[in-house]
């Protein structure tokens, strides 16, 4: 890649070759996660990969820079890094996979505590979803008259931050 379209780091790769297989592993089992999370409802996907772009902006900035590339999970890393948001499609996902991961336990638990503690802790994870503001970035069709793509422009934003 080339410098112009680099995303900044967010801290210096390790020179410890140990240190650096560590993070190297600890992000490839957080994408591992995030995408067994993109189908199981109590996973989060979009943690873990934060998670591993964090790992390897330590041991691969290379792989850093294509997991905010992808086109599935990049906007999501992106809106969140750039402004805490998340999209409106992901929250709605979200919030529909809590119910019905909790109507699960509300009727297969065997002890009414159960589904009150479960139901809680995602009525709490409910609360931040929703109260998180969704991405200001504008449609893909609207890219910028100069040929610079949406994209584009949310790369520039993040390097601009850091």
């Amino acid at each position: 890649m080339d410098d112009q379209t680099a995303l900044a780091e967010d801290a210096p790769v390790c020179a410890s070759p140990l240190r650096r297989r560590l993070w190297l592993a600890l992000g490839y089992a957080a994408v591992g996660l995030g995408i067994v999370g993109t189908v199981l409802p109590l996973l989060p996907t979009t943690p873990f990969l934060l998670l591993a772009a964090g790992a390897f902006a330590k041991s691969s900035p290379a792989l850093r820079d294509r997991l905010y590339r992808d086109p599935r999970f990049g906007p999501l890393l992106r809106d969140w890094q750039s402004e805490g948001a998340i999209p409106r499609k992901a929250k709605a996902a979200a919030l529909i996979g809590m119910s019905v991961s909790w109507a699960i336990v509300a009727l297969t638990a065997s002890r009414p505590l159960v589904p009150i503690l479960a139901g809680t802790c995602m009525a709490a994870v409910a609360v931040y979803i929703v109260t998180r503001p969704s991405p200001s970035r504008p449609a893909p069709q609207d890219a910028a008259s100069d040929g610079t793509t949406v994209e584009d422009a949310n790369v520039s934003a993040l390097r601009n931050e850091a």
